[in-house]
Protein backbone atom coordinates (compact mmCIF):
# COMPACT_ATOMS: atom_id res chain seq x y z
CA UNK A 1 0.00 0.00 0.00
CA UNK A 2 2.80 2.62 0.75
CA UNK A 3 5.71 3.32 -0.98
CA UNK A 4 8.99 1.63 -0.09
CA UNK A 5 12.57 3.68 0.75
CA UNK A 6 14.62 2.30 -2.10
CA UNK A 7 11.63 3.70 -4.63
CA UNK A 8 11.14 6.82 -3.00
CA UNK A 9 14.41 8.37 -2.43
CA UNK A 10 15.46 8.90 -6.74
CA UNK A 11 12.94 11.74 -5.91
CA UNK A 12 14.52 13.10 -3.02
CA UNK A 13 16.42 16.04 -4.83
CA UNK A 14 18.95 18.66 -2.79
CA UNK A 15 19.53 22.53 -4.03
CA UNK A 16 20.20 24.85 -1.50
CA UNK A 17 24.47 24.59 -0.44
CA UNK A 18 25.78 24.47 3.10
CA UNK A 19 21.66 22.35 4.14
CA UNK A 20 22.50 19.08 4.87
CA UNK A 21 20.55 16.60 3.70
CA UNK A 22 20.57 14.43 7.15
CA UNK A 23 21.22 16.21 10.52
CA UNK A 24 21.59 14.92 14.19
CA UNK A 25 18.53 14.86 16.29
CA UNK A 26 19.17 15.02 20.24
CA UNK A 27 17.18 12.17 22.14
CA UNK A 28 15.97 14.51 24.35
CA UNK A 29 12.60 15.89 25.97
CA UNK A 30 11.40 18.90 24.58
CA UNK A 31 12.08 21.05 27.83
CA UNK A 32 15.66 20.30 27.35
CA UNK A 33 16.06 23.15 24.94
CA UNK A 34 14.70 25.42 27.51
CA UNK A 35 17.14 23.98 29.69
CA UNK A 36 19.68 24.89 27.37
CA UNK A 37 19.03 28.28 26.58
CA UNK A 38 18.65 28.66 30.27
CA UNK A 39 22.36 27.97 30.88
CA UNK A 40 23.77 29.60 28.10
CA UNK A 41 21.64 32.25 27.80
CA UNK A 42 20.51 33.00 30.94
CA UNK A 43 19.62 36.62 30.75
CA UNK A 44 18.93 36.82 27.10
CA UNK A 45 15.23 37.93 26.76
CA UNK A 46 13.20 34.68 26.18
CA UNK A 47 9.80 36.55 26.13
CA UNK A 48 8.83 40.21 25.27
CA UNK A 49 5.48 40.59 26.68
CA UNK A 50 3.93 44.54 25.82
CA UNK A 51 7.47 45.41 26.95
CA UNK A 52 8.05 43.30 30.02
CA UNK A 53 11.14 41.11 29.47
CA UNK A 54 11.33 37.64 30.29
CA UNK A 55 14.97 35.60 30.76
CA UNK A 56 15.28 32.16 30.10
CA UNK A 57 16.58 31.55 32.96
CA UNK A 58 13.46 33.23 34.68
CA UNK A 59 10.93 31.95 32.61
CA UNK A 60 12.83 28.05 32.99
CA UNK A 61 12.42 28.61 37.33
CA UNK A 62 8.75 29.53 36.50
CA UNK A 63 7.82 26.81 34.22
CA UNK A 64 9.24 24.65 37.07
CA UNK A 65 7.04 26.41 39.93
CA UNK A 66 4.62 25.59 37.92
CA UNK A 67 5.46 21.95 37.43
CA UNK A 68 5.41 21.96 41.09
CA UNK A 69 1.97 23.20 41.52
CA UNK A 70 0.76 21.18 38.94
CA UNK A 71 2.48 18.11 41.19
CA UNK A 72 0.49 19.49 44.33
CA UNK A 73 -2.75 19.74 42.30
CA UNK A 74 -1.85 16.05 41.54
CA UNK A 75 -1.22 16.01 37.85
CA UNK A 76 0.86 12.23 36.75
CA UNK A 77 2.78 11.41 34.21
CA UNK A 78 0.33 10.85 30.95
CA UNK A 79 -2.23 13.09 32.08
CA UNK A 80 -3.62 15.75 29.88
CA UNK A 81 -3.67 19.42 30.72
CA UNK A 82 -5.42 21.65 28.03
CA UNK A 83 -4.33 25.53 27.97
CA UNK A 84 -6.77 27.57 26.81
CA UNK A 85 -5.30 30.55 26.16
CA UNK A 86 -4.10 33.15 23.37
CA UNK A 87 -0.65 34.41 23.46
CA UNK A 88 0.88 35.24 26.79
CA UNK A 89 3.75 34.24 28.93
CA UNK A 90 1.45 32.35 30.91
CA UNK A 91 0.69 29.72 27.74
CA UNK A 92 4.14 29.33 27.41
CA UNK A 93 5.02 28.89 31.27
CA UNK A 94 2.23 26.59 31.65
CA UNK A 95 3.60 24.38 28.53
CA UNK A 96 6.56 23.77 29.30
CA UNK A 97 5.49 23.23 32.78
CA UNK A 98 3.60 20.35 31.61
CA UNK A 99 6.20 18.77 29.79
CA UNK A 100 8.26 18.93 33.06
CA UNK A 101 6.20 16.87 34.51
CA UNK A 102 5.89 14.42 31.80
CA UNK A 103 2.18 15.28 31.25
CA UNK A 104 0.89 16.02 27.82
CA UNK A 105 -0.47 19.36 26.40
CA UNK A 106 -3.41 20.00 24.54
CA UNK A 107 -3.39 23.83 23.38
CA UNK A 108 -6.94 24.99 22.83
CA UNK A 109 -8.53 28.22 21.23
CA UNK A 110 -10.17 30.32 23.67
CA UNK A 111 -12.45 31.66 21.37
CA UNK A 112 -14.60 28.03 21.23
CA UNK A 113 -18.12 27.91 21.45
CA UNK A 114 -18.74 25.88 24.37
CA UNK A 115 -19.64 22.85 22.49
CA UNK A 116 -16.40 23.39 20.23
CA UNK A 117 -14.94 23.22 23.65
CA UNK A 118 -16.84 20.28 25.28
CA UNK A 119 -16.46 18.21 22.06
CA UNK A 120 -12.51 18.38 22.54
CA UNK A 121 -12.32 18.58 26.76
CA UNK A 122 -14.08 14.88 26.55
CA UNK A 123 -11.89 13.56 24.20
CA UNK A 124 -8.54 13.88 25.18
CA UNK A 125 -10.32 13.83 28.65
CA UNK A 126 -8.01 16.27 30.44
CA UNK A 127 -8.05 16.53 33.93
CA UNK A 128 -6.94 20.35 34.43
CA UNK A 129 -7.24 23.15 32.14
CA UNK A 130 -5.32 26.46 32.24
CA UNK A 131 -7.86 29.10 31.07
CA UNK A 132 -7.47 32.82 30.83
CA UNK A 133 -10.07 34.94 32.66
CA UNK A 134 -12.30 35.76 29.87
CA UNK A 135 -12.64 31.89 28.54
CA UNK A 136 -13.47 30.40 31.47
CA UNK A 137 -17.11 31.37 31.13
CA UNK A 138 -17.32 28.80 28.80
CA UNK A 139 -15.45 25.99 30.46
CA UNK A 140 -17.24 26.26 33.37
CA UNK A 141 -20.81 26.06 31.11
CA UNK A 142 -19.70 22.67 30.21
CA UNK A 143 -17.34 21.42 33.12
CA UNK A 144 -20.05 19.04 34.30
CA UNK A 145 -19.96 15.11 33.19
CA UNK A 146 -16.16 15.86 32.15
CA UNK A 147 -13.43 14.44 33.87
CA UNK A 148 -11.91 18.21 34.50
CA UNK A 149 -10.77 18.37 38.25
CA UNK A 150 -9.00 21.72 38.39
CA UNK A 151 -9.31 25.18 36.20
CA UNK A 152 -6.12 27.40 37.17
CA UNK A 153 -7.30 30.57 35.89
CA UNK A 154 -5.16 33.56 35.02
CA UNK A 155 -5.20 37.02 33.21
CA UNK A 156 -3.39 38.89 30.69
CA UNK A 157 -2.97 41.84 33.09
CA UNK A 158 -1.22 39.22 35.37
CA UNK A 159 2.24 39.60 33.10
CA UNK A 160 1.67 42.84 31.33
CA UNK A 161 4.80 45.94 32.86
CA UNK A 162 3.37 47.35 36.77
CA UNK A 163 3.37 51.07 34.97
CA UNK A 164 1.34 49.60 32.06
CA UNK A 165 -0.98 46.96 34.30
CA UNK A 166 -1.74 49.91 36.76
CA UNK A 167 -2.63 52.21 34.24
CA UNK A 168 -4.81 49.08 32.57
CA UNK A 169 -7.14 48.45 36.10
CA UNK A 170 -9.73 50.54 34.48
CA UNK A 171 -9.59 49.37 30.98
CA UNK A 172 -11.62 46.70 29.62
CA UNK A 173 -10.37 43.62 27.81
CA UNK A 174 -7.08 44.31 25.53
CA UNK A 175 -5.59 45.68 28.86
CA UNK A 176 -8.00 44.26 31.68
CA UNK A 177 -6.75 44.33 35.12
CA UNK A 178 -6.51 40.72 36.90
CA UNK A 179 -9.81 39.18 37.28
CA UNK A 180 -10.68 38.06 40.83
CA UNK A 181 -10.50 33.96 40.45
CA UNK A 182 -14.55 32.66 41.06
CA UNK A 183 -15.11 31.01 43.79
CA UNK A 184 -15.76 27.38 43.43
CA UNK A 185 -14.54 24.01 43.51
CA UNK A 186 -11.54 22.78 41.51
CA UNK A 187 -10.94 26.54 40.39
CA UNK A 188 -7.33 27.57 41.66
CA UNK A 189 -5.79 31.42 40.38
CA UNK A 190 -2.58 31.13 38.11
CA UNK A 191 -0.68 33.02 40.77
CA UNK A 192 -0.83 30.19 43.12
CA UNK A 193 0.49 27.65 41.00
CA UNK A 194 4.11 29.90 41.30
CA UNK A 195 4.89 29.53 44.35
CA UNK A 196 8.36 29.61 45.16
CA UNK A 197 9.97 26.05 45.00
CA UNK A 198 13.05 23.91 44.40
CA UNK A 199 14.21 23.21 41.11
CA UNK A 200 12.22 20.61 39.66
CA UNK A 201 13.47 17.60 38.13
CA UNK A 202 11.93 16.39 34.61
CA UNK A 203 10.69 13.22 35.34
CA UNK A 204 11.78 10.46 32.69
CA UNK A 205 10.08 10.45 29.48
CA UNK A 206 11.02 8.06 26.38
CA UNK A 207 11.04 11.12 23.95
CA UNK A 208 10.59 8.66 20.83
CA UNK A 209 7.40 7.32 22.56
CA UNK A 210 5.86 9.68 24.81
CA UNK A 211 3.60 12.12 23.82
CA UNK A 212 4.34 16.06 24.43
CA UNK A 213 1.57 17.91 22.72
CA UNK A 214 -1.89 16.73 21.11
CA UNK A 215 -2.88 19.24 18.84
CA UNK A 216 -6.12 19.10 17.56
CA UNK A 217 -7.10 19.36 13.62
CA UNK A 218 -10.04 18.83 11.36
CA UNK A 219 -11.28 15.21 11.32
CA UNK A 220 -13.46 13.05 8.93
CA UNK A 221 -17.07 13.95 9.16
CA UNK A 222 -16.74 17.15 10.57
CA UNK A 223 -15.43 15.62 14.38
CA UNK A 224 -11.78 17.12 15.06
CA UNK A 225 -9.20 14.36 15.75
CA UNK A 226 -6.09 14.94 18.08
CA UNK A 227 -2.57 14.62 16.19
CA UNK A 228 -0.40 12.68 18.86
CA UNK A 229 3.05 14.64 19.03
CA UNK A 230 5.55 12.82 20.78
CA UNK A 231 8.95 15.05 22.12
CA UNK A 232 11.00 13.29 19.50
CA UNK A 233 8.61 14.74 16.49
CA UNK A 234 8.85 18.67 17.99
CA UNK A 235 12.60 18.38 18.76
CA UNK A 236 13.19 17.17 15.43
CA UNK A 237 11.16 19.33 13.19
CA UNK A 238 12.74 22.43 15.13
CA UNK A 239 16.15 20.70 14.50
CA UNK A 240 15.16 20.59 10.67
CA UNK A 241 14.14 24.75 10.79
CA UNK A 242 17.04 25.58 11.75
CA UNK A 243 19.53 23.40 9.64
CA UNK A 244 16.97 25.37 7.05
CA UNK A 245 18.36 28.80 8.23
CA UNK A 246 22.36 28.34 8.22
CA UNK A 247 21.96 32.38 8.67
CA UNK A 248 20.36 32.19 12.21
CA UNK A 249 21.93 33.89 15.07
CA UNK A 250 21.80 32.02 18.64
CA UNK A 251 21.06 34.12 21.19
CA UNK A 252 20.12 37.19 19.07
CA UNK A 253 17.22 36.57 16.80
CA UNK A 254 14.22 37.95 17.60
CA UNK A 255 10.76 36.10 16.41
CA UNK A 256 7.07 38.35 16.16
CA UNK A 257 4.92 35.66 17.90
CA UNK A 258 0.93 36.63 16.49
CA UNK A 259 0.73 33.45 14.99
CA UNK A 260 -1.72 32.22 17.87
CA UNK A 261 0.94 29.21 19.51
CA UNK A 262 -2.44 26.98 19.90
CA UNK A 263 -2.26 26.63 16.53
CA UNK A 264 0.49 23.73 15.15
CA UNK A 265 2.52 26.40 12.90
CA UNK A 266 2.60 29.16 15.63
CA UNK A 267 3.53 26.77 18.16
CA UNK A 268 6.81 25.56 16.15
CA UNK A 269 7.65 28.72 14.88
CA UNK A 270 6.68 30.65 17.37
CA UNK A 271 7.87 28.98 20.42
CA UNK A 272 9.71 25.86 19.94
CA UNK A 273 12.00 26.71 17.22
CA UNK A 274 13.01 30.18 18.41
CA UNK A 275 13.84 28.82 21.85
CA UNK A 276 15.89 25.72 20.71
CA UNK A 277 18.03 28.59 19.12
CA UNK A 278 17.85 31.06 22.42
CA UNK A 279 15.74 33.42 20.81
CA UNK A 280 13.38 36.33 22.00
CA UNK A 281 9.60 36.15 21.16
CA UNK A 282 7.64 39.32 20.88
CA UNK A 283 4.40 38.07 22.20
CA UNK A 284 1.17 39.49 20.67
CA UNK A 285 -2.28 38.29 21.75
CA UNK A 286 -3.80 38.47 18.49
CA UNK A 287 -3.56 40.22 15.37
CA UNK A 288 -4.68 43.98 15.87
CA UNK A 289 -2.67 46.24 13.10
CA UNK A 290 -1.76 48.96 15.29
CA UNK A 291 -0.16 46.23 18.15
CA UNK A 292 1.92 44.91 15.31
CA UNK A 293 3.27 47.73 13.83
CA UNK A 294 4.22 49.08 17.16
CA UNK A 295 6.21 45.41 17.97
CA UNK A 296 7.79 45.64 14.88
CA UNK A 297 9.34 49.01 15.56
CA UNK A 298 10.05 48.95 18.94
CA UNK A 299 11.24 45.27 18.90
CA UNK A 300 13.13 44.87 15.59
CA UNK A 301 12.08 41.10 14.53
CA UNK A 302 14.68 39.73 12.29
CA UNK A 303 11.75 36.24 11.71
CA UNK A 304 8.43 37.29 10.71
CA UNK A 305 6.11 33.97 10.39
CA UNK A 306 2.58 34.72 9.20
CA UNK A 307 -0.22 33.79 6.99
CA UNK A 308 -0.40 35.29 3.36
CA UNK A 309 -3.93 37.30 5.26
CA UNK A 310 -1.59 38.98 7.78
CA UNK A 311 0.89 40.25 5.62
CA UNK A 312 -1.74 41.70 3.54
CA UNK A 313 -3.66 42.97 6.56
CA UNK A 314 -0.50 44.12 7.91
CA UNK A 315 0.83 46.17 4.52
CA UNK A 316 -2.83 47.21 3.99
CA UNK A 317 -2.68 49.23 7.81
CA UNK A 318 -2.93 53.00 7.16
CA UNK A 319 -0.01 53.62 9.27
CA UNK A 320 2.34 50.81 7.35
CA UNK A 321 5.84 52.38 6.14
CA UNK A 322 7.89 49.93 4.33
CA UNK A 323 10.73 50.43 6.86
CA UNK A 324 9.10 48.64 9.43
CA UNK A 325 9.92 45.01 8.21
CA UNK A 326 13.28 46.23 7.33
CA UNK A 327 14.90 44.26 10.68
CA UNK A 328 13.48 40.70 9.37
CA UNK A 329 15.68 38.32 7.45
CA UNK A 330 13.58 35.79 7.37
CA UNK A 331 9.56 35.94 6.32
CA UNK A 332 7.90 32.48 6.93
CA UNK A 333 4.58 32.14 5.22
CA UNK A 334 2.48 28.96 5.61
CA UNK A 335 -1.14 27.65 6.42
CA UNK A 336 -2.41 29.02 3.50
CA UNK A 337 -1.13 29.42 -0.12
CA UNK A 338 1.01 32.15 -0.76
CA UNK A 339 -0.59 34.23 -3.72
CA UNK A 340 2.13 35.67 -6.42
CA UNK A 341 0.78 39.03 -6.15
CA UNK A 342 1.14 39.39 -2.01
CA UNK A 343 4.64 38.07 -2.54
CA UNK A 344 5.38 40.64 -5.16
CA UNK A 345 3.93 43.12 -3.55
CA UNK A 346 6.35 42.71 -0.11
CA UNK A 347 9.21 42.22 -2.07
CA UNK A 348 8.74 45.33 -3.62
CA UNK A 349 8.42 47.07 -0.13
CA UNK A 350 11.73 45.68 0.34
CA UNK A 351 11.32 42.65 2.35
CA UNK A 352 13.77 40.31 2.45
CA UNK A 353 14.13 36.45 2.91
CA UNK A 354 10.37 35.85 2.34
CA UNK A 355 9.67 32.12 1.77
CA UNK A 356 6.44 29.72 1.06
CA UNK A 357 6.43 26.69 3.45
CA UNK A 358 4.34 23.46 3.93
CA UNK A 359 3.38 21.35 6.33
CA UNK A 360 0.28 19.79 8.53
CA UNK A 361 -0.57 19.55 11.94
CA UNK A 362 0.55 15.70 11.48
CA UNK A 363 3.38 16.53 10.56
CA UNK A 364 4.32 19.05 13.66
CA UNK A 365 3.88 20.61 11.53
CA UNK A 366 7.05 21.47 8.77
CA UNK A 367 7.64 19.24 5.94
CA UNK A 368 8.92 21.55 3.01
CA UNK A 369 10.22 25.18 2.31
CA UNK A 370 11.71 26.98 -0.24
CA UNK A 371 15.78 27.81 0.14
CA UNK A 372 16.82 30.87 1.93
CA UNK A 373 18.74 33.14 -0.55
CA UNK A 374 17.15 31.51 -3.93
CA UNK A 375 16.06 34.81 -5.22
CA UNK A 376 14.46 32.82 -8.57
CA UNK A 377 10.39 33.15 -8.23
CA UNK A 378 9.78 29.64 -9.48
CA UNK A 379 6.52 28.83 -11.22
CA UNK A 380 4.62 25.51 -10.31
CA UNK A 381 1.84 24.24 -12.63
CA UNK A 382 -0.85 27.20 -13.51
CA UNK A 383 1.42 30.06 -12.08
CA UNK A 384 1.06 28.43 -8.46
CA UNK A 385 4.61 29.13 -6.08
CA UNK A 386 5.93 26.51 -5.47
CA UNK A 387 5.93 25.58 -1.45
CA UNK A 388 10.12 24.56 -1.88
CA UNK A 389 11.67 21.03 -1.28
CA UNK A 390 11.52 18.93 1.43
CA UNK A 391 13.22 19.36 5.00
CA UNK A 392 16.65 17.45 5.85
CA UNK A 393 15.43 14.09 6.83
CA UNK A 394 11.89 14.20 5.04
CA UNK A 395 11.36 11.85 2.46
CA UNK A 396 8.29 13.04 -0.52
CA UNK A 397 6.83 10.98 -2.98
CA UNK A 398 4.11 11.94 -5.25
CA UNK A 399 1.69 9.15 -5.42
CA UNK A 400 -1.40 7.51 -7.42
CA UNK A 401 -4.40 8.55 -4.90
CA UNK A 402 -5.94 5.63 -5.92
CA UNK A 403 -3.07 2.79 -5.77
CA UNK A 404 -0.31 4.51 -3.25
CA UNK A 405 2.52 1.96 -3.92
CA UNK A 406 2.54 3.30 -7.57
CA UNK A 407 4.82 6.96 -7.24
CA UNK A 408 4.29 9.02 -10.04
CA UNK A 409 6.86 10.75 -12.25
CA UNK A 410 7.98 14.44 -12.30
CA UNK A 411 5.38 16.51 -13.58
CA UNK A 412 2.21 14.18 -13.00
CA UNK A 413 0.21 15.57 -9.97
CA UNK A 414 -1.03 13.08 -7.34
CA UNK A 415 -1.51 12.66 -3.81
CA UNK A 416 1.67 14.06 -1.73
CA UNK A 417 3.07 11.34 0.58
CA UNK A 418 5.37 12.07 3.48
CA UNK A 419 8.05 10.65 5.91
CA UNK A 420 10.26 12.06 8.97
CA UNK A 421 11.54 12.03 12.31
CA UNK A 422 8.37 14.82 12.57
CA UNK A 423 5.46 12.64 11.39
CA UNK A 424 2.95 12.03 13.83
CA UNK A 425 2.26 9.34 15.89
CA UNK A 426 -1.61 8.76 15.29
CA UNK A 427 -4.80 10.42 16.21
CA UNK A 428 -5.65 10.26 19.77
CA UNK A 429 -8.31 7.90 20.64
CA UNK A 430 -9.09 7.33 17.00
CA UNK A 431 -7.48 3.64 15.34
CA UNK A 432 -9.02 3.07 12.62
CA UNK A 433 -8.53 7.06 11.27
CA UNK A 434 -4.62 6.65 12.28
CA UNK A 435 -4.59 3.58 9.82
CA UNK A 436 -6.16 5.58 7.33
CA UNK A 437 -3.37 7.71 6.61
CA UNK A 438 -0.37 6.28 8.61
CA UNK A 439 1.41 3.15 7.40
CA UNK A 440 5.77 2.33 8.23
CA UNK A 441 5.94 5.81 9.16
CA UNK A 442 4.35 7.29 5.77
CA UNK A 443 1.82 9.62 6.02
CA UNK A 444 -0.97 10.38 3.24
CA UNK A 445 -1.26 14.03 3.29
CA UNK A 446 -4.50 14.00 1.62
CA UNK A 447 -3.05 17.28 -0.74
CA UNK A 448 -3.04 16.92 -4.36
CA UNK A 449 0.85 17.75 -4.95
CA UNK A 450 3.19 18.27 -8.28
CA UNK A 451 7.04 17.26 -8.04
CA UNK A 452 9.11 19.29 -10.68
CA UNK A 453 12.79 18.03 -12.30
CA UNK A 454 14.43 19.53 -9.50
CA UNK A 455 12.22 18.15 -6.62
CA UNK A 456 10.36 21.10 -6.28
CA UNK A 457 6.83 20.74 -4.85
CA UNK A 458 3.26 22.73 -6.02
CA UNK A 459 0.05 22.27 -3.83
CA UNK A 460 -2.51 22.18 -6.67
CA UNK A 461 -5.56 21.06 -4.34
CA UNK A 462 -6.37 19.87 -0.87
CA UNK A 463 -7.87 16.62 -1.41
CA UNK A 464 -9.94 16.82 2.20
CA UNK A 465 -11.67 20.09 1.33
CA UNK A 466 -10.44 22.11 4.03
CA UNK A 467 -11.19 25.72 3.98
CA UNK A 468 -8.53 28.02 5.39
CA UNK A 469 -9.58 31.25 6.71
CA UNK A 470 -6.79 33.30 7.72
CA UNK A 471 -4.60 30.52 7.56
CA UNK A 472 -7.20 28.16 10.18
CA UNK A 473 -8.58 25.27 9.04
CA UNK A 474 -12.66 25.11 8.49
CA UNK A 475 -13.62 21.38 8.06
CA UNK A 476 -17.02 21.69 5.70
CA UNK A 477 -18.62 18.64 7.20
CA UNK A 478 -18.64 20.12 10.77
CA UNK A 479 -20.25 23.84 9.30
CA UNK A 480 -22.91 21.43 7.41
CA UNK A 481 -23.73 19.00 10.34
CA UNK A 482 -24.46 22.34 12.25
CA UNK A 483 -26.68 23.68 9.67
CA UNK A 484 -28.46 20.60 9.12
CA UNK A 485 -29.81 20.77 12.83
CA UNK A 486 -32.16 23.73 11.55
CA UNK A 487 -35.27 22.50 10.79
CA UNK A 488 -34.92 25.16 7.52
CA UNK A 489 -32.21 23.11 5.76
CA UNK A 490 -32.88 20.12 3.86
CA UNK A 491 -29.43 19.48 2.29
CA UNK A 492 -26.41 21.98 2.38
CA UNK A 493 -22.84 21.93 1.31
CA UNK A 494 -20.42 24.39 2.29
CA UNK A 495 -17.23 25.35 0.53
CA UNK A 496 -14.47 28.08 0.85
CA UNK A 497 -14.07 30.74 -2.37
CA UNK A 498 -10.85 32.52 -2.68
CA UNK A 499 -10.93 35.83 -0.64
CA UNK A 500 -8.17 38.52 -0.96
CA UNK A 501 -7.94 39.75 2.39
CA UNK A 502 -8.36 36.45 4.43
CA UNK A 503 -6.88 33.38 2.18
CA UNK A 504 -10.63 31.87 1.45
CA UNK A 505 -14.29 32.76 2.57
CA UNK A 506 -17.18 30.24 3.82
CA UNK A 507 -20.26 30.13 1.59
CA UNK A 508 -22.96 27.69 2.13
CA UNK A 509 -25.65 26.29 -0.37
CA UNK A 510 -28.66 25.23 1.19
CA UNK A 511 -31.84 22.67 0.10
CA UNK A 512 -34.40 24.68 1.94
CA UNK A 513 -37.09 22.09 3.51
CA UNK A 514 -40.73 23.04 1.98
CA UNK A 515 -42.03 23.45 5.38
CA UNK A 516 -40.08 26.28 6.26
CA UNK A 517 -38.82 29.95 4.72
CA UNK A 518 -35.06 30.63 4.10
CA UNK A 519 -33.70 33.17 6.18
CA UNK A 520 -30.16 33.60 5.85
CA UNK A 521 -30.01 36.30 8.99
CA UNK A 522 -31.39 33.27 10.61
CA UNK A 523 -29.05 30.39 9.89
CA UNK A 524 -26.47 33.05 10.61
CA UNK A 525 -27.14 33.33 13.67
CA UNK A 526 -27.90 29.83 14.44
CA UNK A 527 -24.06 28.97 13.16
CA UNK A 528 -22.85 31.79 15.43
CA UNK A 529 -24.03 30.10 18.30
CA UNK A 530 -22.58 27.11 17.73
CA UNK A 531 -19.34 27.59 15.49
CA UNK A 532 -16.47 29.82 16.29
CA UNK A 533 -16.87 33.17 14.11
CA UNK A 534 -14.15 32.21 11.55
CA UNK A 535 -16.23 28.64 10.65
CA UNK A 536 -19.42 30.87 9.82
CA UNK A 537 -20.63 31.46 6.44
CA UNK A 538 -20.42 34.46 4.94
CA UNK A 539 -23.15 33.51 2.60
CA UNK A 540 -25.75 31.29 2.48
CA UNK A 541 -27.35 30.52 -1.02
CA UNK A 542 -30.08 28.90 -1.76
CA UNK A 543 -30.72 25.77 -3.83
CA UNK A 544 -33.48 24.19 -5.29
CA UNK A 545 -30.75 20.86 -5.34
CA UNK A 546 -26.77 20.02 -5.39
CA UNK A 547 -24.90 18.85 -7.68
CA UNK A 548 -23.97 15.04 -7.44
CA UNK A 549 -21.66 13.01 -9.23
CA UNK A 550 -22.77 8.97 -10.68
CA UNK A 551 -22.15 8.10 -6.99
CA UNK A 552 -24.42 10.27 -5.27
CA UNK A 553 -21.78 12.67 -4.26
CA UNK A 554 -22.22 16.12 -4.09
CA UNK A 555 -19.69 17.73 -6.41
CA UNK A 556 -18.03 20.98 -4.65
CA UNK A 557 -15.55 21.86 -7.04
CA UNK A 558 -18.99 22.87 -8.98
CA UNK A 559 -20.18 24.87 -6.26
CA UNK A 560 -16.97 26.66 -5.50
CA UNK A 561 -17.05 27.53 -9.59
CA UNK A 562 -20.29 29.40 -9.19
CA UNK A 563 -19.86 31.05 -6.24
CA UNK A 564 -17.11 33.36 -7.97
CA UNK A 565 -20.58 35.59 -8.86
CA UNK A 566 -23.91 34.91 -6.83
CA UNK A 567 -22.77 34.95 -3.23
CA UNK A 568 -22.19 38.75 -2.68
CA UNK A 569 -26.44 38.73 -3.11
CA UNK A 570 -27.00 36.26 -0.61
CA UNK A 571 -24.69 37.01 2.08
Amino acid sequence: MWPSSQRSRPWRRWYQPGVPTEITVPDVPLTRLLDDAAERYPRRPALIFYGRRIGYRELRDAADRFADGLHRLGVQPGDRVALVLPNCPQQVIAFFGVLRRAAVAVPQDPRHTPEEMRLRLADCGARVAVVVDRSYPTVRSVRNGLPLEQVVVTSLADYLPAARRAAARARTWRERAAAEVPDGPGVIAFRELQRPAWRVRQLPVEPARDLAVIQYTGGDEGRPRGAMLTHRNLVANACQQRAWDPGGRPGRDVTLGVLPLFHSFGLMSCLVAPVLAAGAVVLVPRFEPGQVLAALRRHRPTIVPGVPALYDRMIDSPGFRPSDLRSARVLISGAAGLGRATAERLERLGARGLIQCYGLTEASPAVAANPLGDTRRRSGPGGDLPVGLPLPMTDAVVVDAERPTRILPPGEAGELVVRGPQVFAGYWNAPLATARVLSKGWLRTGDIAVMDEDGFLTLLDRHRDLIKVNGFSVVPAEVEGVLRRHPAVHECAVVGVPDARRGERVVAYVVEHPAYLFSADELRRHCERHLSRYKVPGAFVPRADLPRDERGKVVRRRLRDEAAGPVARHG
